[in-house]
C-alpha cells in the first residue's frame, strides 16, 4: 500500500491527514490523486460515496491554488447543502498546516444569499456549492467564474437525479476552454455520459474502483418476507433487537416517512423524519440531533438522504423497495462507510421477490432471507 506521501501529497496536508487519522490512502485516493497531481486532464472517477472521495480530489484541488492570486480558482459542486457543508469542513481540516491560507467558501439554497455574497466578497479561492444557488449568483454577477481552472462535479448521478440537469448545463457552458472537469459519479446513467460527451476531452482520465462491486462489499444484504398489514411489527422486532445501532429507514413517499415516523415515536423509539416538505431549519434539527447521537433512527425518502453522511451507520432498513435500482445503491451505501461494516435489510411483501432477483442480478449482490 503507498503512502499519502508516495502519491506526491505535501508534507503539511499529510501532517492535517495523520490528525483526522486518514494514514493510508483508500482505492479511489491511490489511483486518483497521482493523476491529478501531475498533469492538468480531465477526469472521470466511478466510486460509490463513502470511499473517500472528497481527499481524492480535493488534495489535488488544494496543490493546485496559487495563494498569491485573489481569485476563485476551483469550483466543486454537489448535490446538497449537508454535502457542499461537509466538503468545506474537510478542505478546511486538510488546510490546517499550510503555510499560506487557503480560503474555501460554501454556497447553497435555504440561506440568505446577501449573507453568502458578502462572504464572497472576501478572499475566495474555492468555491462548493449547489448549482441551482451557484446559478444564480452567476447571474446576478455576484461569482465570477472566469478563472476557475478546476471544475469537480461530485456525486453527479445524484445532482442529476435532484433535477439539476439544467443548472449543470448552463454552469458547464461558461468558460470551457480554460478549465478541466473532474467528474465523480456511483452510477453512470445516461445523462451523465451526455454531459462527458458534450463537455468534456475524449481523452479524460477514467478511474474505476471495484468495477465488480456496484455496491459496497462490508454490507450484509438481507430481505424478510412479510406482508403489509405485519410490516410495522416486524420493523419494531428488528429495531428492538439493534437498541444501540444507528440507521435508517427508507420510505416511497413523504406521507409514509411521516406516519412511520409518528408510529415509532408512539413505540417509543428515537427516531426522526426527513421528508421534503420540511423547512431547511427544521432538517437541519434534525440532522444535528441525527449526527450527535441524541436521534437513533432516521426515517427518509430518497431523495431527502441525498448527501447524508454519517459514519457507523449499521444498517439501513427498506420499509419498501426502490423504485429504481439505482436508489438501492445509493440507499445500502449509507452504511459500512469508511471500512466498517453494516447491514442492508429489506421488507418484502407478496409479489416482490422478482425484484430482489433483479437487484441481485444487476448488482452482483446476494441478498439472503433472515427469518424474524
Amino acid at each position: 500500500m503507498p503512502t499519502f506521501s508516495e502519491l506526491g501529497v505535501q508534507k503539511d496536508f499529510i501532517k492535517a491527514l495523520k490528525e483526522l487519522e486518514i494514514k493510508t490512502p483508500t482505492d479511489i485516493q491511490e489511483q486518483t490523486i497521482p493523476v491529478l497531481l501531475k498533469s492538468p486532464t480531465d477526469f472521470i472517477g466511478l466510486a460509490q460515496t463513502g470511499t473517500g472521495k472528497t481527499a481524492a480530489y480535493g488534495l489535488p484541488i488544494l496543490h493546485q491554488i496559487d495563494t498569491s492570486i485573489n481569485q476563485v480558482q476551483a469550483l466543486i459542486l454537489a448535490p446538497t447543502r449537508e454535502l457542499v457543508q461537509q466538503i468545506k469542513k474537510q478542505l478546511f481540516k486538510f488546510t490546517k498546516y499550510s503555510e499560506n491560507k487557503i480560503f474555501a467558501e460554501g454556497v447553497y439554497g435555504g440561506e440568505k444569499i446577501e449573507k453568502q455574497i458578502s462572504a464572497l466578497r472576501r478572499t475566495t479561492h474555492i468555491i462548493i456549492a449547489t448549482p441551482g444557488r451557484l446559478l444564480d449568483l452567476i447571474e446576478r454577477s455576484d461569482v465570477n467564474i472566469k478563472n476557475v481552472k478546476t471544475l469537480v462535479l461530485d456525486e453527479a448521478d445524484e445532482m442529476l437525479s435532484m433535477g439539476f440537469k439544467e443548472d449543470l448545463n448552463n454552469i458547464l457552458k461558461h468558460n470551457t476552454s480554460k478549465r478541466h472537469t473532474w467528474l465523480f459519479s456511483a452510477t453512470m446513467p445516461e445523462e451523465i455520459q451526455h454531459i462527458i460527451k458534450t463537455y468534456m476531452s475524449p481523452n479524460a482520465v477514467k478511474v474505476e474502483v471495484n468495477k465488480e462491486d456496484l455496491v459496497n462489499a462490508n454490507i450484509t444484504h438481507q430481505y424478510i418476507s412479510t406482508h403489509i398489514k405485519e410490516k410495522f411489527n416486524i420493523l419494531v422486532t428488528v429495531l428492538g433487537r439493534r437498541p444501540n445501532e444507528r440507521g435508517i429507514i427508507f420510505c416511497r413517499t413523504k406521507a409514509g416517512t411521516k406516519d412511520l415516523t409518528e408510529k415509532l415515536i408512539d413505540e417509543g423509539f428515537s427516531v426522526g423524519a426527513l421528508e421534503g416538505d420540511m423547512q431547511q431549519k427544521e432538517r437541519d434539527k434534525v440532522m444535528r440531533a441525527f449526527k450527535n447521537g441524541s436521534l437513533q433512527v432516521l426515517v427518509s425518502t430518497d431523495v431527502s438522504a441525498r448527501g447524508i453522511d454519517v459514519n457507523n451507520l449499521s444498517f439501513v432498513i427498506h420499509h419498501q423497495l426502490p423504485e429504481q435500482l439505482e436508489y438501492y445503491t445509493h440507499r445500502s451505501g449509507r452504511t459500512a462507510r469508511a471500512g466498517n461494516t453494516g447491514y442492508s435489510i429489506a421488507l418484502i411483501i407478496p409479489g416482490e421477490m422478482q425484484k430482489i432477483l433483479d437487484i441481485q442480478k444487476a448488482l452482483n449482490i446476494q441478498i439472503k432471507e433472515t427469518i424474524i
